[in-house]
């Protein structure tokens, strides 16, 4: 059973309380901008999730089915506690590949580009992750793992990862030597020098510590978040493609078939050496470092805020229903998918009027064509009645006014 649809409005409450909580404390770890683009990306994530029938899927059930070296009982608790913690061992070392190899950190990297460390990071996952993850998991059900308690642990493991991405936990003796905490997870999402590709435990940190991929967290070297070669876009879209378009380039323009052929398979950050330009050099510095923050005005921010309610509901109520049908959810998916790029171009303080009207005159569109269903008769009112509220809003948000000089937020590099 999949535990995590039931456990997102504790996320969403979470959120808020963090947020409460820093603001009363002077130390309020959320932007608008960055934390609406980490729920933009766990929002198309879980949409993504209903539509792909993965080869994974279709591995696993014939595994269990028919490969499988022994049948587990799926009513012993003997079988339960083996398949969670067997099943942490498997995705430390997914998470570990998936940082190491550029095929799979290209399916990773959007949970990682967040350079704020908060709650909302948490729900930042990838949305292209379903397509090659999947292999490390195998060993789960050759062992007879049932794919009902697999289910439940990969969900248990995750729900569990929510509460240490934060800020305001600081480290909890005894407990950091065993378990994967806030603290050491500051770590891992930090990309200093000390503290880069550390930390890959889901909850059990003795993986690392057995494996020489653990670092404890300095009190003199506070984490800075993000990732090498800065994103500067809050599009969620290119924030799950772009290192996949970097790597089709280098395969495109090498000079060199075994270069080609090595480029997803090679270390993350590898460059072909017969590329005919050099690639540019990491030029990571921590103390020039500074968070990218397009200064929009407060319209903008309320009618993005505005967006990510509503594609809040369509994820939590419309999808979670099961009601729509297979060509049905690629089309929300896609206006989901059209929703973030478009409310992205007024985060990151670009002209977005044209392509804003262009998506509500698609919305209005398909209102009107589902109102002739008689099954989509309501989704069809409250798609028209969200498209109206946006017309009427859309001509009082001012154009948003990019400050080069002020795009950028310092990073105070003070221990905490």
């Amino acid at each position: 059973m999949d535990y995590v649809p039931y456990a997102v409005p504790f996320f969403l409450l979470a959120i808020l309380i963090e947020l409460a909580y820093g603001i009363l404390k002077k130390k309020n770890t959320y932007r608008l901008n960055d934390a609406i683009s980490s729920l933009f990306m766990g929002s198309l994530r879980s949409a993504n999730k209903l539509i792909i029938i993965g080869l994974g899927g279709y591995v696993f059930y014939a595994i269990e089915t028919q490969y499988a070296l022994w049948r587990m009982d799926a009513a012993s608790p003997i079988v339960w506690v083996f398949a969670f913690v067997f099943y942490d061992f498997c995705y430390y070392w997914f998470h570990r590949m998936s940082h190491e190899r550029q095929i799979f950190w290209a399916s990773h990297v959007a949970h990682h580009q967040s350079e704020d460390y908060n709650l909302s990071t948490a729900l930042r996952q990838t949305g292209t992750g379903a397509f090659v993850t999947w292999v490390f998991f195998i060993p789960v059900f050759l062992l007879g793992v049932p794919s009902f308690v697999f289910v439940s642990v990969a969900s248990i493991n995750l729900i569990y990862q929510f509460w240490v991405h934060s800020e305001h936990i600081p480290k909890l003796g005894w407990y950091e030597k065993f378990f994967v905490t806030a603290s050491n997870h500051r770590v891992h999402h930090a990309q200093n020098d000390n503290y880069i590709d550390k930390n890959y435990g889901g909850v059990f940190i003795i993986w690392d510590r057995m494996f020489g991929t653990f670092k404890e967290e300095d009190e003199s070297e506070s984490p800075i978040y993000g990732i090498r070669g800065t994103l500067n876009t809050f599009n969620p879209i290119w924030a799950n493609l772009h290192i996949y378009i970097s790597m089709a380039k280098d395969i495109w323009y090498a000079q060199s078939w075994k270069d080609k052929f090595f480029v997803p398979f090679a270390k993350t950050g590898w460059k072909p050496s017969s590329l005919p330009e050099k690639p540019a050099k990491d030029n990571f510095n921590s103390q020039t470092f500074q968070k990218y923050n397009p200064q929009v005005s407060g319209p903008i921010k309320i009618y993005s805020f505005f967006q990510f309610i509503a594609l809040a509901y369509v994820g939590l109520v419309l999808l979670e229903n099961g009601e729509l049908n297979y060509q049905q959810l690629w089309v929300t998916v896609g206006m989901m998918a059209f929703t973030m790029y478009c409310t992205s171009l007024w985060l990151d303080g670009k002209e977005g009027f044209a392509m804003e009207v262009t998506r509500l005159a698609v919305c209005v569109m398909i209102g009107v064509y589902s109102y002739f269903d008689i099954s989509l008769g309501p989704i069809a009112i409250s798609l028209l009645s969200y498209s109206a509220i946006n017309i009427l809003i859309l001509p009082i948000i001012n154009r948003p006014q990019a400050i080069p000089e002020a795009s950028f937020s310092s990073v105070s590099l003070r221990s905490r």
